[in-house]
This record gives structure tokens, C-alpha cells and sequence, in this order.
């Protein structure tokens, strides 16, 4: 079950503005509904919306958080083999392959080129083989 938005949404469109599928429509000010067939699931609706009116993937309706709380990914580059799955995974573009190898290596490495596109999806690190993406909270909310 996608993503659905309850009759409670004021029509603000928080979630239309971000959703990078372009799966929320509606009008300002009234409901707005998730093309189930579109909608990839990546929770951006519901932690943008300020009235709670999303219900996520389990029915249960989605805490809002700040967007400079939205976890960004980090690549260990002990771990990290180069595959670029992470960046093909990511639905804003938001991860890129350096331009320079790793230090001591031969290769490139993906990093976060644009963290302001970032919507805390997750994909890279699910998609991630060998585990090396985690998902970090930025500093400045790690220390309120």
C-alpha cells in the first residue's frame, strides 16, 4: 500500500512541492491525493507535512520533521566498492562519484554533492551491497 493523505490535508502543498515523482496532486487550499501508480514510496510526504495528514506505507499517520533533522547518507570509504548503486538509487540526484580516487586508491567514491536536494528516502542505503551507506542525522540537530 503507497502512501495515502487523509481528508485533514488544508491543501497546503508542502508534499506536492517535494515529492520527486511528481505523484501528489491537488489544488491550494483542498485535499490532495498520491497516484498509487506513481508514488515510489519514499516517505517524503509524510515528514514534510505539518498537519499529519499522510498515512505511511503501514496505515499509520506520519510524524512531521524538520527538514534540517532529515537524516543525509554517508558512505564509509573503507567499505564502499565503487558500484555507483547508490547513486542510481537515489530519486533527487543528490549523491554523485568524486571527481578524485579515495585517498591510496585507484578509484572514485560516491559522496553527497547536493545535500539541500536530500529527502531522507533512504534508497542508497538500502540498495547499498556491501552495507557501506548509513544514514546520519546532521551535526547541528545531533546536538539540540
Amino acid at each position: 500500500m503507497p502512501y495515502k493523505i487523509t481528508e485533514i490535508c488544508n491543501g497546503c502543498g508542502s508534499c506536492a512541492r517535494l515529492c520527486p515523482v511528481k505523484a501528489i496532486t491537488g489544488e491550494k487550499k483542498s485535499l490532495h491525493t498520491i497516484a498509487e501508480m506513481i508514488c515510489i514510496d519514499c516517505g517524503t510526504c509524510g515528514r514534510i507535512c505539518p498537519q499529519k495528514a499522510v498515512l505511511g506505507v503501514d496505515g499509520v499517520a506520519c510524524m512531521p520533521v524538520k527538514r534540517s533533522e532529515w537524516p543525509k547518507p554517508s558512505v564509509s570509504l573503507k567499505t564502499c566498492m565503487g558500484c555507483h548503486v547508490c547513486i542510481e538509487a537515489c530519486p533527487v540526484g543528490c549523491l554523485a562519484m568524486s571527481d578524485v580516487p579515495r585517498k591510496g586508491g585507484i578509484d572514485a567514491y560516491p559522496y553527497l554533492k547536493d545535500e539541500k536536494a536530500c529527502i531522507a528516502c533512504e534508497f542508497c542505503r538500502r540498495e547499498c551491497p556491501v552495507d557501506a551507506v548509513t544514514m546520519q542525522r546532521p551535526l547541528k540537530a545531533q546536538q539540540d
